[in-house]
């Protein structure tokens, strides 16, 4: 088994979703400026993001179907950077590889294509499949000078978990989260993780998501046990939500999970599934007596675990290749198969960790 690096914790937070329509270019690019500058973003790189931006818009708008953006900042060793994700229900690229190659744009986008996107990304992926549809992630970091010349180094931590939320419809808040911290020692790595999902949708269940985020970042609990009692004592007084904690040992290949409500855990690996099991209950109102399952993991494993906002209908091999790609591609694939609009959802995966 591998070691964790020791930036592999990238802090997500979700900051917006422009559903597909006339003004989604103009939107997207607007907000990513605004949140650019106001991370800090250096002019040029700034002037990229939205050039970025702008043409994967533009190709949701004129040529995907139920097409979406959402715009994050990530935190990590103390830099801060900003994310797209683009998200659509089709209708999938049948040659990745041509679509990223020098001169291809599609018809109505800036004539940039995906290829140069790409290059002005510090990270980028893309997955897709036919007749379902593609998930695009970039990554904007700051830039530093090397010596002295004017040479621009990417400062791009590495990155083995991400996640998704996204509002229920008709709500700019949502009451799903999960956070992701390394824990244990330089010998012995291990992350924790967690989903939450606060009960009802709105401002109040959000507000419930955000008070686990603190209490599981507080504790200094690091089996996933002591986490979610940790968790509950936050959540007491409040409307309670649903959390599941994990703990993968990167040293030993083993996860141990711990859950209470509808939070749905899963082990994937190639053509494989496995379900990890969380006990009825509301955390922060009624957590019976507790369990700990644990699980082997294997090099070609990803953990998922997502809230009921996505169906658990969903099956891995109608994603073929999606295990080779990072974790926030993973995520946005996942959100899109198997999401619902009638309440807030959000998913977490980690993967090369071990």
């Amino acid at each position: 088994m591998g070691t964790v690096n020791t930036l592999s914790v990238v802090d997500c937070e979700d900051v917006a979703w422009f559903r597909d329509g006339p003004s989604l270019p103009a939107a997207a690019r607007g907000t990513a400026t605004a949140l650019a500058r106001r991370i800090g973003l250096e002019d040029h790189r700034i002037a990229e993001l939205a050039l970025a931006v702008t043409e994967a818009a533009t190709n949701v708008q004129r040529h995907a179907e139920d097409g979406a953006l959402v715009l994050r900042v990530l935190r990590a060793g103390g830099r801060t950077g900003v994310e797209f994700l683009t998200v659509d229900s089709g209708p999938g690229m049948v040659d990745v590889a041509a679509a990223l190659a020098d001169g291809t744009s599609a018809t109505g986008t800036l004539g940039i294509g995906l290829g140069a996107v790409a290059r002005l990304a510090d990270a980028f992926d893309v997955h897709s499949v036919p007749g379902k549809g593609t998930v695009i992630a970039a990554q904007f970091w700051p830039r530093a000078m090397t010596g002295h010349t004017s040479h621009a180094v990417a400062q791009r931590p590495a990155q083995t978990a991400s996640g998704v939320t996204r509002p229920i419809s008709g709500e700019s808040t949502c009451g799903d989260a999960w956070a992701v911290r390394r824990v244990g020692t330089a010998g012995a790595p291990a992350l924790l993780v967690l989903m939450c999902d606060g009960l009802g949708h709105g401002p109040l269940a959000a507000r419930v998501a955000s008070t686990a985020l603190e209490a599981f970042r507080g504790t200094t609990s690091h089996d996933p046990e002591g986490v979610l009692t940790a968790v509950h004592r936050a959540l007491h007084g409040s409307r309670g939500g649903a959390v599941a904690v994990a703990r993968v040992d990167g040293t030993t290949g083993r996860l141990t999970y711990c859950g209470v409500g509808n939070i749905s855990g899963f082990l994937i690996g190639h053509g494989s599934r496995r379900a990890l099991l969380s006990a009825p209950g509301i955390v922060g109102h009624q957590m019976r007596r507790l369990r700990t399952f644990e699980e082997s993991l294997s090099p070609e494993d990803a953990l998922v675990m997502h809230s009921d906002g996505l169906t658990e209908r969903w099956d891995p091999a109608a994603l073929p290749g999606l295990l080779r790609h990072s974790p926030a591609v993973m995520a946005g694939q996942l959100l899109r198969e198997a999401g619902v609009r009638r309440d807030d959802a959000g998913v977490v995966v980690v993967r090369n960790s071990w």
